[in-house]
């Protein structure tokens, strides 16, 4: 689903050059659950965004859903992202003017779906994230679990096939963190293929596979459990 061929990202600047990412080699199978994990700086989120189409690697192949994409325009990758890719923050990142079902919608909004459809896919997700009693507040309404809740039933209402996921618990207390991670098994089980960025080794004990990063380079590869297509 997922592979990269000595990725490389790196910033510019007139003065100087950082390596974020260092000739990455990855595999990533469809309906697979990966933690990324290391120390700030070393390249976690960059590698989140670069798989997220939100950048363009420096060098390197990126291959996602059969595409070879490290050359695509904004435009390209814009297209390649609707309703394939759901990105989960860590900040949650809602929109305070819109209330919760609105948020949830503006997914759909971008795929031309039609009301009735938005309306029943909507009302599905957030019942599925039992959050549907707040469908009609705002996010600064909400406790930071449940504006949790919000951001991943927005990643999840177009149905993508990967959902990319930036420190999802860094904001939250243990008990709203562990039940965001059993909502993320839960998709991870229905098919869905999960990326997570984590600095917690209990969360990274959910995830099929944990990749450790280092200065933009996979130091180590560890199975935690058995992944079968």
């Amino acid at each position: 689903m997922i592979r990269t061929n000595d990725l490389t990202k790196a910033y510019r600047t007139d003065e100087v050059e950082t390596t974020a990412l260092n000739n990455i080699n990855l595999v990533i199978r469809k309906g697979e659950f990966v933690a990324i994990m290391g120390p700030s700086g070393c390249g976690k989120s960059t590698l989140l965004n670069v798989i997220g189409l939100l950048d363009n690697p420096s060098s390197g192949q990126l291959h996602i859903f059969e595409n070879e994409v490290s050359k695509f325009t904004e435009r390209k990758r814009t297209n390649l992202r609707k309703g394939n890719i759901g990105f989960i923050f860590q900040s949650f990142n809602l929109i305070d003017e819109l209330t919760v079902y609105e948020n949830v919608e503006l997914p759909l909004l971008y795929l031309k779906m039609s009301t009735s459809e938005r309306k029943k896919q909507v009302n599905k997700v957030l019942d599925r994230m039992q959050i549907t009693h707040r469908k009609k507040h705002f996010p600064q309404q909400l406790s930071g679990g449940q504006q949790q809740r919000v951001a991943v039933a927005r990643a999840v209402v177009s149905k993508p096939k990967l959902i990319l996921a930036d420190e999802p618990t860094g904001n939250l207390d243990s008990a709203n963190g562990e039940t965001v991670m059993n909502m993320l098994t839960q998709l991870n089980e229905a098919g869905t293929t999960i990326i997570m960025v984590t600095h917690s080794p209990s969360h990274a004990e959910y995830a099929h596979r944990v990749i450790q990063l280092f200065d933009g380079h996979i130091i180590t590869e560890n199975i935690k459990k058995e992944f079968h297509l």
